[in-house]
């Protein structure tokens, strides 16, 4: 009889076994199938700060193939992850904007090269109808964003932003943790040698630049300001915002991490959270994995709701979690709400949708853009071409009706002299470009408004 007995518990526990593991199996399988179908969306990486020569500033590495960074588009597209925002960051040239301006525009450049090189699978999207066609068509769509703004003035900072847009910015965070002309940064200090202490929140300029940015449509991220600073960001603007990349500080205690009364300011304003995977935020050095992610989105869904919580990894900026090793497994996110009972169409809305909903938001309360379409401008020179630094003109062919029409040249975000002759509009330089990056705009303005710009990268060499 006890034979019996022992052979049926060896029996159940085998069975229980067996169904456990096919339980898992039939989960993980499900999580996969509904990670392959909703549009996962990434708001933070600093993949192409890995793709420079570190002497030029040129791109010298195609993420077409398998490479060692948490991203190139092999890994991409076997994470799912179909709309990324690509950062420029340039923190490191505090108190130099011309420098700072360069360092973002190098990496801009390198999102262009990179889209060039790839056209085929990778879209440098610049409106919510792009971005949808890019997805349907099976391609990657990259957003290009700015992660501290320390190339902004107060004599250039309405016109280069205007430039940056062009190039299809479409987010930006006004400091990484340090100070500059708009705004207090996390460490209340800019950033020179002495760590000079700056004013709390907001400047002047800053607060004209929310302004502007709701104006062109473009999502101000907060994840490296300071709590003033914030606060500020929330009191102005009238479109939702992000942080881009950031956790729970009530999950785990770090300065980069959000308050409770910053979380629920972020639900009020209708934004979007993008929790970071960088292990120091997440659970400490050598101690995080998945299941800490996912505790940082549970407390967060409970405290302000499904709505405002997304993916913002910071891969190629952060060391990852244990079992998150680079891009391509995301999916295990995926994996782990549903573990926890996670229904699909919040999973959908935490992989991809309320980010998509943020960028849409953001567009439909833009300011109206008056285009005149009567001109054609055509640079003589294509985005990021070379040019000798002896260069003293820039020039681009003019086609249409030029009556009445106001023309102007600038190079980051400064006016400079221009001169039409015929169909030929120049723009002259009155200083040696020393800088390895400029940005260059043609533009055109007609009595009732009406605008057209074309603008370009080019690089000095």
């Amino acid at each position: 009889m006890k034979r019996i007995i022992y052979i049926s518990l060896i029996f159940f526990l085998g069975a229980s076994i067996l169904l456990s593991a096919y339980t898992n199996t039939n989960k993980e399988r499900v999580s996969l199938k509904l990670h392959i179908e909703s549009i996962v969306v990434d708001s933070h990486n600093d993949t192409m700060m890995k793709t420079l020569d570190e002497n030029t500033w040129l791109p010298i590495l195609d993420i077409r193939k398998n490479t060692d960074l948490h991203i190139d588009i092999p890994k991409l597209r076997a994470g799912n992850i179909k709309v990324s925002y690509f950062a420029a960051y340039s923190s490191a040239f505090y108190g130099r904007p011309n420098t700072s301006a360069s360092r973002t525009l190098a990496l801009l450049n390198a999102l262009y090269y990179t889209e060039k090189n790839n056209e085929d699978v990778f879209k440098i999207v610049k409106t919510y109808n792009e971005l949808e066609k890019a997805v349907l068509g099976k391609k990657i769509a990259a957003v290009p964003t700015i992660e501290g703004a320390y190339s902004f003035t107060k004599d250039n900072s309405r016109d280069l932003l205007k430039q940056y847009y062009d190039l299809g910015v479409r987010a930006i965070g006004f400091t990484w943790n340090y100070s500059n002309e708009l705004a207090e940064g996390l460490y209340g200090s800019f950033g020179d040698k002495d760590g000079t202490l700056s004013p709390k929140g907001l400047t002047s300029l800053g607060k004209d630049m929310v302004r502007d940015l709701n104006d062109l449509g473009i999502i101000i991220d907060v994840s490296h300001l300071s709590q003033d600073s914030f606060y500020d960001v929330i009191g102005l603007t009238r479109s939702p915002i992000i942080a881009s990349h950031s956790g729970a500080i009530s999950v785990f205690e770090h300065a980069r991490n959000l308050t409770d009364d910053q979380l629920l300011k972020i639900k009020e304003n209708n934004g979007v959270v993008g929790l970071v995977y960088h292990e120091e935020f997440v659970n400490g050095e050598g101690t995080s994995y998945v299941k800490n992610l996912v505790d940082h989105m549970d407390y967060m869904v409970n405290l302000i709701g499904i709505d405002h919580v997304g993916l913002g990894s910071d891969f190629d900026g952060a060391r990852l979690p244990k079992d998150l090793e680079d891009s391509s497994k995301v999916y295990r996110i995926t994996d782990e709400l549903v573990k926890r009972g996670y229904r699909d169409e919040d999973i959908k809305k935490i992989l991809g949708k309320n980010h998509l909903r943020v960028y849409k938001e953001n567009e439909y309360n833009m300011a109206e853009v008056k285009k005149n379409e009567n001109l054609k401008i055509t640079p003589y020179f294509n985005m990021g071409e070379s040019l000798s630094k002896d260069i003293e003109v820039l020039s681009a062919r003019v086609n249409g009706n030029t009556e009445n029409i106001k023309f102007r040249g600038l190079i980051n975000g400064i006016e400079k002299k221009v001169e039409l002759r015929g169909d030929k509009l120049t723009i002259y330089l009155d200083e040696d470009l020393t800088e390895k990056f400029y940005v260059v705009s043609f533009e055109a303005t007609d009595e009732n408004g009406s605008s057209h710009r074309e603008t370009r990268i080019i690089n000095i060499s």
